[in-house]
């Protein structure tokens, strides 16, 4: 491959490129056929049904809706691509620009292989199903406008996929200074709570919820040079082909580019052992520039959301900003051991040591001033309620110190030491999957422990205050225990599966491996796609009817005529149930027969061959009467 990528120099620039662009695409597809299996596999169908549904949707926009709902549609597309790969972790790394750095590529033939290359996947391939509307909306006003069509999704998927890897390059070139990933983390984090709280906008424009800049984005020219507008398709050609020239420039930085030493600390200093800890500890905070980011990210986040609902003149939530802060902070934190990689040795190779306290008081230690600032601010600008926030601050910050080393030690993902995360800091583990479940799953965990205090204090006022101390300390130590146990016990394990990658096989992953494929696929589309119906479409939904608020984005209930608002809703958690029981079924192990288990039993010795037979075995035996 390395010959086909610097062979022809006597070809035409053009021959050139396209040669590597080819052998580049190759490669991407030679190593997806052959990673594409068992649990990341499935994972990645379950997203590619997911990203189909969305698809679908938007071709049903493409042929009930007006113009500008699709360009909406498209927005939300590009801002997809915009933001999911920096959300995720580094985007897609099948290929790495550092692989090609001693090939001595030139940085614009580089960029357009790699260009070719992304397009071998199947997250391109779903964006071309959405993108199909624009030939649907051309074959509605003409056939000429359906020509117009073609080039015009051709370009529009170029954006996106140059959009993505341009963001990536910028990201991964600013998490280099201290400035850049603090900036970073504003922004990404403004932008995403943006659209947490995307409802609160489409209020504010109007009950279409279109503004009509839409159609001056990029993302809507395509439907402009659909709809006849030459000069809208030659400015798309024109901004990808800086896009492409901006991320070659990206790329050369990137792959020629070296880290520098920070500036010298005062040594630590420390008198006992767990102080030593929380001393390193607090270091790698002020100086890992990625979790600079994530902690940033978490602050814009919470102050941004809380903030959203100014825009119509309501300051109920702003005063939530610090409880959203912390299960934020806890959810991009949750991979705190995988963020170290091998280092987990240190702590092997001391007897009785365990830096599990540590971790849990420097995590509290660079977390709580600021919630404790954000909480107290904004509920005094907003009047409280102080029962409330009193009551969640200390339940969410011990429930979030102790389930951030439980999560990241027992549902360890293998990531990358941080001095092998070449050019694009944002991947810090090749298991982006896991990552993301991670995440999530912290987001639930740190609200549940943080449900009684919040119930009692809505119910009771000043009681809930003690409950929220109660289960947070109790959560920090009975939690901590446990992530301490674990590393004692599994402390081996753990770090083979950081230095391997690989995880030790259970006897529960082993029977789900022994599943016929078909099942295994049944089973991760019944637990992937079961919780979107369940909480966000229906128990939430049910929250929204009740309360009398309707029209908004999210929750296809609130939409519906009021005879089916409630039907859609329960229909809704119907399904998810369905969903969840459809998987547990597919999971379910046939228990074994007693004929089974005397096959399985005498198995052995049906099959044992001459090479493998014992002397006893051999030995010739008295011939037996026929019956």
């Amino acid at each position: 491959m390395a010959d086909q990528l610097t062979a022809p120099r006597a070809a035409s620039p053009a021959t050139t490129v396209a040669a590597t662009a080819v052998t580049m695409a190759r490669m991407k597809l030679a190593v997806l056929r052959h990673s594409r299996t068992g649990q990341q596999g499935q994972m990645t169908l379950t997203g590619v049904a997911l990203g189909g549904v969305l698809a679908l949707g938007t071709l049903w926009l493409s042929v009930t809706q007006s113009p500008e709902m699709l360009a909406a549609a498209y927005a939300v597309w590009l801002l997809g691509w915009l933001l999911g790969p920096v959300i995720m972790g580094g985007g897609d790394e099948t290929l790495k620009p550092e692989h090609f750095s001693l090939l001595g590529l030139p940085p614009r033939r580089l960029a357009t292989g790699l260009l070719m290359a992304a397009f071998v996947g199947f997250a391109p391939v779903v964006s071309l199903s959405a993108l199909l509307g624009l030939l649907v909306a051309g074959v509605r006003l003409g056939a000429g406008n359906a020509l117009l069509a073609v080039p015009a999704i051709v370009l529009q998927l170029t954006l996106f996929v140059l959009v993505s890897k341009v963001a990536v390059g910028a990201l991964s070139l600013a998490l280099r200074s201290r400035v850049g990933a603090i900036g970073a983390g504003v922004i990404n984090g403004a932008i995403v709570a943006g659209l947490g709280q995307i409802w609160v906008f489409f209020w504010a424009f109007g009950e279409t919820g279109v503004p009509g800049l839409v159609w001056w984005l990029p993302s809507g020219w395509g439907l402009r040079a659909v709809e006849g507008d030459l000069v809208a398709l030659a400015a798309l050609a024109v901004l990808d082909l800086l896009l492409l020239g901006l991320w070659a420039a990206l790329l050369s930085r990137r792959t020629g580019a070296r880290r520098v030493n920070a500036r010298p600390r005062r040594p630590m200093t420390a008198s006992t052992a767990n102080g030593a800890l929380i001393a390193k500890e607090l270091r790698t905070w002020s100086r890992d520039l990625v979790r600079n980011h994530q902690l940033t990210f978490a602050l814009s986040y919470g102050v941004c959301f809380g903030a959203a609902p100014l825009i119509l003149g309501w300051n109920g939530m702003l005063p939530y900003a610090g409880p959203i802060f912390i299960v934020m902070a806890a959810s991009m934190t949750s991979s705190l051991y995988a963020m170290d990689g091998t280092a987990l040795w240190l702590t092997l190779m001391t007897p009785g040591a365990t830096d599990v306290r540590g971790r849990q008081l420097a995590w509290l230690s660079a977390v709580t001033p600021v919630a404790v600032l954000v909480t107290v601010g904004f509920g005094a600008i907003s009047g409280g309620p102080w029962p409330l926030l009193l009551a969640l601050l200390p339940a969410l910050l011990g429930g979030a110190a102790g389930l951030v080393p439980v999560v990241s030690i027992y549902g360890l993902v293998p990531g990358t030491d941080p001095h092998k995360r070449g050019g694009n800091p944002l991947r810090i583990s090749e298991d982006n999957n896991g990552l993301t479940g991670l995440a999530y799953l912290m987001l639930a965990l740190v609200a549940a422990t943080g449900a009684p205090a919040g119930i009692v204090a809505a119910q009771y006022g000043w009681a809930g205050v003690p409950v929220g101390l109660a289960t947070g300390v109790w959560c920090w130590w009975f939690l901590g225990r446990l992530a301490e146990a674990r590393l004692r016990s599994h402390g081996p394990e753990l770090l083979h599966t950081m230095r391997t990658g690989r995880k030790a096989a259970s006897s529960r992953s082993k029977r789900f491996e022994d599943l016929p494929k078909s099942k295994q696929t049944v089973a991760w589309i019944g637990f992937g796609l079961g919780a979107i119906p369940l909480f966000p479409q229906g128990i939430v939904a049910c929250v929204f009817l009740a309360n009398g608020q309707l029209n908004h984005s999210w929750f296809l209930a609130t939409y519906m005529e009021p005879g089916l608002r409630w039907s859609v809703a329960i229909g809704m958690i119907v399904l998810g149930v369905a969903l969840y029981g459809m998987g547990l079924y597919a999971i379910r192990q046939p228990s074994a027969t007693p004929e089974t288990a005397a096959t399985e039993t005498s198995a052995p010795e049906t099959t044992a061959t001459p090479e493998t037979a014992t002397p006893e075995t051999t030995t010739p035996e008295a011939p037996t009467k026929a019956p």
